[in-house]
């Protein structure tokens, strides 16, 4: 039996695909009823018959900060892929992230422990990840900087990974897959996919940074083949090519058949822009929109490097090019 927590989200409805495709037993975590439909919606993308494949997966309302439910998911269970998490770059949202991302994962690898887990797939990210000097590529090995200005999102995956690493003093097989931004199709409402939206609505700037790009599909694909192999207790950096945002924006909406972003947003403008939105968000209570974090990302030009898990498995990557136009021609028919 395979556990998926997160099976609601992008990457954990497009992996819940796959494997039920592949016909393996699959259990998978739901915290919201109402985000089942996210997965209909996924699995819509690939088939028409996707109300048969979705029945075959065992579901379990659950949370991940629910231990008595969340033991129960556990029972006859010998892989897991943890892929459930917060995602939020507002500072106000601290906490809510410790919770989830740092103690929920805390649960998932105590479970996995006790439950004689034989492996365990965790999905975390490039904000795991260092920087680098002079635009030299980053690996693996680059190492977290506490004292950088980090993001309270980057924050608490790095927390989640060092729980994870803790399994692995207790017996626990792992390996962790580092994504840069996924692109799939399926939801468009939050995460990667409301980039569609957006761009689809209308964009006006771009800015100066570069961002590393895979498709969900490779994502997953990279999961089940790390999870099957002999490979333990690694992690991989998912990405498949990096592109500067003026790139990856003006390509975004040419697939949506919207107006390519022509201005660039200079630093010092969003310097303004977030102090602004901070104060919006004291004086109104409005979500915030902009942080500082997120504006020095949208202008970093970072450059990732995919060659440890070409040399794992030989994966090949989908050209991001293709993955934004078929993504964008799936964004067109179900929206």
């Amino acid at each position: 039996m395979i556990l998926v927590t997160g099976g609601t989200g992008l990457v954990g409805a497009h992996l819940l695909y796959k494997l039920v495709s592949n016909n393996e037993t699959v259990r998978a975590i739901y915290r919201n009823k109402r985000k089942l439909e996210n997965v209909k919606q996924v699995f819509s993308s690939y088939t028409e018959n996707y109300e048969s494949l979705f029945k075959s997966i065992d579901w379990v309302e659950a949370d991940i900060l629910d231990m008595p439910l969340l033991s129960d998911a556990f029972n006859g269970v010998k892989y897991l892929y943890h892929c459930a998490a917060f995602v939020s770059f507002e500072p106000d949202k601290y906490q809510l992230l410790r919770r989830t991302n740092i103690d929920g994962t805390a649960n998932i690898v105590n479970l996995c422990i006790s439950n004689h887990i034989e492996k365990l797939c965790y999905v975390s990210s490039i904000a795991t990840l260092g920087n680098t000097i002079n635009n030299q590529p980053i690996t693996e090995n680059t190492e977290w900087n506490p004292e950088q200005d980090n993001s309270v999102y980057a924050i608490t995956k790095y927390g989640a990974e060092m729980e994870v690493w803790r399994a692995t003093q207790e017996g626990v097989n792992v390996v962790i897959v580092n994504p840069g931004v996924i692109l799939g199709a399926g939801i468009w409402h939050y995460g990667s996919g409301s980039l569609f939206k957006k761009a689809h609505k209308g964009l006006k700037y771009y800015t100066a940074g570069t961002v590393g790009l895979v498709d969900v599909k490779d994502v997953v694909s990279n999961m089940i083949s790390l999870l099957k192999s002999d490979i333990k207790n690694e992690r991989f950096i998912i990405v498949a090519e990096n592109w500067t945002y003026k790139q990856f924006l003006q390509t975004l909406a040419k697939a949506v058949n919207a107006k390519p972003p022509v201005k660039e947003a200079k630093y010092g403008l969003l310097q303004i822009a977030w102090r602004m939105d901070w104060l919006t968000h004291k004086l109104t209570g409005k979500r915030r929109q902009l942080t500082k974090q997120l504006v020095t990302s949208l202008h970093s030009k970072t450059n990732y490097s995919n060659v440890k898990i070409k040399n794992a498995t030989g994966f090949e990557f989908t050209p991001i090019s293709e993955s934004i136009t078929t993504v964008g021609n799936l964004y067109l028919k179900q929206v």
